[in-house]
């Protein structure tokens, strides 16, 4: 008959349940033959030198066939329906020909006439995995999602991801996997959770007896073939100690909006090729493509154990990188990712994509490479600009690509509708949002960014504007989203290394970043503070008249603040760079330098009442609430207040010397603490409690605010210009004012001479300063 009637080969009207149903079929068949290690479903891929990749008409003969994987392949709009079958070694069919049996078929043929297209794909198993991330560092504020969620089981430490914020309409819980917050046994402890937020363990709650672990397939998709078949969900929940420390927002990547859902009326072959990005607690901002759905990744006992989503690289250029600790870490569809992937797909032409016959099935056509975003965000009518949640990792694979054996890492992931369906939660959408999704110290982005556009000197300008990026995150860089998570092993924006890395390696740094200007002292310094002295004599800002201050007081050498002199100390240090035109020294101090001098303009870091009156310890967290939650929940209302306030404004050099830099960050402490007295901080924390707070806050110290950090932004800007001239800065060839190589400024910050750290009680600190 075929010899009349060829076939066709047409294989598009192919739906997800006719190939679940071939799989079904022909389990059997395919897990008896000893080179496939998984199948999945999803469309042929079409390796990127085939005839095929260009003209749909045209295509290799089977046995010259190079291995196919999923690294040198892609799926086009002309691609069929099919089973992939992953196998571990790519054997051609003369290697086959003594074992016929082991030949996996190009189709297979159901009883009732349809016919699957099978797509062979070479991916051998890695056993070992990559090992994880350590050292991650996180900010000390507000928790969500992509945080780490650390564990204890049996002396060892477990770490895994937070997805994100769900409700059941009482409590509000994170989500992570099951296998993160553990099983909790009738009559047992639960389980603490915790997370590290500025280097440091935290705890944030317990283990909640609502999880889920793996179902029947048929059960969760009803009406469904996979009668032997577990589906891995692999969720769990943390019930939250205190929610006043928690946002909806994902760190790394910002507010997210609602879930895709995805069930047997919704779920299409559409989904293969969806751009998506997560941010995983141990590898930080990933972003990839769905390649296949209903991975199956086992069989044991006569069972299939299979996973909803088979997550890989969107672009060969831009690899996937998944880690252990990853796990919990929610994915996110993304449409502004499609750009990397019309990039990297070449657009068939008009006349090509005319000989692809339309699938009469689907409503959307699904080779329309438009179609992805078309039919995920059918249901507004149009794209979509906030992140919307479609997956839960849970776990990952790392197969071995081509002859050179590459590693590709790849994530295993269930729908996340699933997993609220069956947890009957709600996802929290609008907890403490609006502020910055990479939750670092906005103000001192801010200051250190802003003062690069305040300079006057020609030279100096173009040497810091080239610089801009390695100094601070500007105002686009965070209004896109751009940033990447700020971690210790990485680069460090150079306004945040005093924090972020010098807080955790130089001990001694911690007093250099405050100094409580209001304090008074005693016995010979009775009702005197620290700015009377210096109003009295410029003089008194000394080394040795400070420690006598600080021993009146009894306070340890330790908590002894210093700030001034650090500035003092810095400035120094970039006249000297400029002068031996060393551009990349400059810059580093430069960039680092910023950040004390935006904790100068921070009036809680120059005052007795930086944690609120320190009898009364429910004013304690004042300080994280005004400096970190309000600013950054508030960002782009300060951000567009600090612009309009230095608008047409330049800074000029009006300092020299070391000691008159200390000088000037005094004045700017005290300009700063006359705008905003710290005891108004204080007094609008205490006016309203709970959810509200933040706003009030806001309220009342938005303009004052606003107006403490465009001064840090002039003075700092004040003090590169000072020290440029000092230095004799013009005369530095303009062909050196280039951008610095980063790996050379984070070696110099991490060098424990450069900059180095004093307490004030160290001795040799005062000949630093000469």
């Amino acid at each position: 008959m075929k010899k009349f009637f060829p076939s066709a080969q047409n294989f598009y009207s192919l739906s997800v349940k006719d190939l679940l149903e071939a799989r079904e079929t022909y389990h059997v068949h395919l897990s008896n033959k000893e080179n496939v290690v998984a199948t999945a479903i999803g469309r042929f891929r079409i390796r990127n030198e085939d005839p095929d990749s260009e003209d749909p008409t045209t295509r290799r003969h089977r046995n010259d066939a190079p291995p196919r994987t999923l690294e040198n392949t892609v799926v086009k709009p002309w691609s069929w329906p099919c089973l992939l079958v992953f196998v571990k070694e790519w054997l051609t069919q003369e290697q086959l020909k003594d074992t016929p049996e082991q030949v996996v078929p190009p189709f297979v043929y159901m009883s009732d006439g349809r016919v699957v297209p099978l797509c062979v794909i070479y991916a051998p198993r890695k056993e070992s995995i990559s090992p994880k991330l350590t050292n991650l560092t996180f900010p000390s504020h507000l928790v969500g999602g992509g945080y780490p969620a650390i564990t204890t089981v049996q002396g060892q430490q477990h770490v895994g991801t937070i997805g994100c914020l769900v409700t059941d309409g009482d409590s509000v819980y994170a989500l992570t996997n099951k296998h993160v917050t553990g099983d909790v046994p009738a009559n047992e402890t639960r389980r603490e959770i915790y997370t590290f937020t500025n280097g440091k363990r935290c705890k944030i709650g317990i283990t909640d007896n609502k999880q889920l672990g793996k179902c029947y397939f048929s059960e969760v998709y009803e009406d469904w073939p996979g009668k032997h078949t577990y589906i891995n969900l692999d969720a769990g929940l943390i019930k939250l100690d205190d929610l006043n420390d928690w946002t909806a927002q994902v760190f790394g990547l910002g507010e997210i909006d609602e879930i895709i859902d995805l069930n047997i009326h919704t779920i299409s072959l559409d989904l293969i090729g969806c751009p998506v990005k997560a941010f995983g607690g141990a590898s930080g901002q990933m972003i990839g493509e769905i390649q296949a759905l209903f991975y199956r990744y086992k069989s044991m006992g006569g069972f299939d154990y299979v996973s909803d989503f088979l997550i890989g690289s969107i672009r060969k250029e831009i690899p996937l990188v998944t880690h252990p600790g990853d796990s919990g870490t929610v994915w996110f569809y993304d449409p502004r990712l499609l750009n990397l992937k019309e990039k990297h797909n070449d657009t068939a032409s008009e006349k090509t994509k005319r000989r692809v016959k339309p699938n009469p099935e689907n409503k959307l056509d699904t080779r329309d490479e438009s179609g992805i975003a078309q039919r995920i965000d059918v249901e507004r009518g149009l794209r979509s600009t906030i992140l919307r949640p479609i997956a839960l990792q849970w776990g990952g694979h790392i197969l071995l690509e081509g002859s050179k054996q590459t590693e590709l890492d790849f994530a295993l992931a269930t729908c996340m509708s699933t997993i609220c369906r069956e947890l009957d939660v709600d996802l929290v959408r609008n907890l403490n949002t609006g502020h910055s999704e990479y939750w670092g110290k906005l103000a001192h982005y801010k200051i250190a960014a802003k003062a690069c556009d305040l300079l006057s000197n020609t030279k100096l300008s173009k040497l810091m504007q080239a610089n801009l990026s390695a100094i601070a995150f500007n105002d686009d860089s965070i209004s896109r989203g751009d940033l990447e998570r700020i971690d210790s092993q990485s680069f460090v924006p150079l306004a945040d290394v005093a924090d972020i890395v010098w807080r955790i390696t130089r001990k001694k740094d911690e007093a250099n970043h405050f100094s409580d200007m209001d304090q008074e002292g005693k016995n010979s310094f009775e009702s005197k503070t620290l700015f009377d002295l210096v109003d009295q004599d410029k003089d008194n800002i000394d080394i040795n008249i400070w420690n006598n201050f600080y021993d009146s007081l009894g306070i340890d050498p330790a908590n002894r603040g210093s700030l001034p002199f650090r500035v003092w100390q810095i400035y120094n240090e970039m006249v000297k760079f400029v002068s031996s035109g060393d551009i990349e020294k400059f810059v580093c101090a430069a960039g680092i330098i910023s950040h004390y001098v935006g904790d100068a303009s921070q009036p809680l870091h120059v005052s007795k009442y930086h944690h609120g009156h320190p009898d009364i310890p429910a004013e304690k967290p004042v300080h994280a609430e005004y400096e970190t939650k309000m600013i950054e929940r508030f960002a782009a209302d300060i951000i567009e207040g600090v612009n309009s306030e230095l608008d047409n404004k330049k800074a000029h050099p009006d300092i020299t010397e070391g000691i008159n830099a200390a000088t000037s960050i005094i004045e700017l402490m005290k300009k700063c603490v006359n705008t905003l007295p710290s005891l108004d901080i204080v007094d609008a924390f205490n006016e309203v409690p709970g959810h509200n707070r933040l706003e009030n806050m806001f309220n009342k110290l938005s303009s004052r605010t606003i107006h403490c950090v465009a001064d840090g932004s002039l003075y700092l800007a004040m003090l590169w210009e000072s020290a440029w001239k000092e230095g004799n800065g013009d005369s530095i060839p303009i062909n050196k004012l280039i951008q610095c190589d980063l790996s050379s400024l984070k070696n110099l910050y991490e060098n424990k001479s450069f900059l180095e750290a004093f307490r004030l009680t160290d001795q040799g600190y005062a000949d630093v300063l000469r």
